[in-house]
């Protein structure tokens, strides 16, 4: 019996025989020689299968498999510096588990939607296996950053009660006893108890936003982290948002090099992602964007996808835009006591073009301010009643942010679209398989 080796662990076992499980990802022949590219989940190597090594009926049978075939093989770790992973294996033996005919998605050109109507084996081909791998490197990466600084995790509800966001982007479900309630847009205001309680928390998991978008940088089932920090301002806000993505892109750079070169990611990108982050107010972003497209954007207004792209053009690292007016705002933010038209906001911008990764704030603490902003905006009070009791009993200064775990994913892996960052996506017109 020889050890069973995950591919991602062979370097460590150059002269010995191993026991490899896995799937033929593709194949090529030439005499008395096969060369497979053989995965198992942790990454792909070439399998050399010599026809004097393994005989002749196993080599006959190898090579009739199709892609995809499931097999066992068993072969000689050699290291060789021109192949990915550093190593090859010689083959010695094995056993076929499956064999398999007409694998859909050929190593060949295929349209998006072939591919995610397709998703379910879409996942088995190498780009997408190193998106996903970094994708949990960096879900992996935060729950590492959350424990060293002190925070604990508190879930927030996926069912609500009311909007977080808005009321226009609400999935509505039926409830028990014809009550209605809701997706949830965001967990944060939960976290808001929860940091009342602990400190600092966070919560993290999915989010759904109704929002009739198709565009690359929407989805309407994302991941989406939550940290909030009792005791904080808006400048904390936003030197942990800036401590976060450092941290992240660090973690990924150190354990997913292999899974970056598979996607060609220009790392030296990535390696420029180092403190201290270009901070911009709102006004100062308005400007900057006159200066680039006069007349694109009228200053009182959000800013759109364009508006961004030429923001975070000027930058290599993460630019941060804070204090927009707190009309375009959700009612929840604080306004700036220096000047009562600006929110204490922020939302950070990830460069080459994909947009905001994060938006924060510091939070109203003064009950009064609170309920009359949810008047204003015609919110039923009931629904948020025990929200205004964390402003009732022992307020205090708060603040936090969202960040959009698909949309950080896509910038760390230089992607054109979030679909790819996510197993299942969702979208407006999608929800197979």
């Amino acid at each position: 019996m020889h050890p069973i080796v995950a591919i991602e662990n062979l370097k460590q076992h150059v002269g010995s025989t191993v026991t490899m499980r896995g799937w033929l990802a593709d194949k090529s022949s030439k005499g008395k020689l096969h060369f497979l590219k053989f995965r198992d989940g942790t990454g792909f190597v070439q399998a050399v299968v010599f026809k004097g090594d393994v005989g002749e009926g196993f080599f006959d049978e190898v090579g009739r498999l199709g892609q995809e075939s499931s097999l066992v093989l068993h072969g000689v770790v050699k290291s060789d510096e021109r192949a990915p992973g550093g190593v090859e294996v010689s083959v010695v033996g094995g056993e076929i588990l499956q064999k398999v005919e007409g694998f859909p998605i050929t190593p060949k050109e295929h349209g998006p939607d072939f591919l995610l109507s397709n998703r379910h084996l879409w996942l088995r081909s190498r780009r997408q296996w190193a998106i996903l791998r970094i994708r949990d490197c960096v879900a992996k990466a935060i729950r590492d950053f959350y424990e060293q600084e002190g925070f604990i995790c508190v879930d927030s509800p996926i069912f609500t009660p009311a909007a977080c966001e808005g009321t226009s982007t609400l999935f509505e479900v039926d409830y028990f006893d014809e009550e209605k309630a809701y997706l949830t847009q965001s967990g944060q205001l939960y976290a808001e108890a929860s940091a009342m309680a602990f400190g600092k928390v966070y919560c993290f998991g999915p989010t759904f936003r109704a929002e009739k978008s198709k565009t690359r940088r929407h989805l309407t089932e994302f991941w989406m982290l939550e940290p909030e920090i009792a005791y904080a301002t808006l400048d904390d806000v936003m030197q942990h948002a800036e401590d976060l993505l450092c941290f992240v892109v660090k973690r990924v750079l150190e354990r997913r090099r292999v899974e970056l070169a598979t996607l060609e990611r220009d790392l030296a990108k990535l390696e420029a992602i180092l403190p201290p982050f270009p901070r911009l107010s709102y006004d100062e972003a308005h400007a900057l964007i006159e200066q680039h497209a006069p007349g694109q954007h009228e200053y009182g207004d959000d800013f759109g996808a364009p508006d961004e792209t030429i923001i975070s053009n000027q930058y290599q690292k993460p630019v941060m835009v804070h204090r927009y007016p707190h009309e375009v705002k959700a009612f929840y933010m604080k306004r700036d006591p220096h000047d009562p038209k600006k929110a204490l906001c922020v939302d950070v911008l990830a460069p080459e073009g994909i947009g905001e990764i994060i938006g924060g704030s510091q939070r109203e603490e003064d009950l009064d301010v609170l309920r009359g902003r949810i008047a204003e905006l015609k919110l039923p009070e009931e629904a948020f009643s025990w929200y205004l009791d964390l402003r009732r009993y022992g307020s205090v200064p708060h603040g936090g942010f969202g960040l959009g775990l698909e949309r950080t994913v896509a910038w760390i892996c230089g992607i054109e679209h979030v679909r790819e960052a996510s197993a299942y996506p969702r979208m407006m017109y999608r929800i197979y398989p």
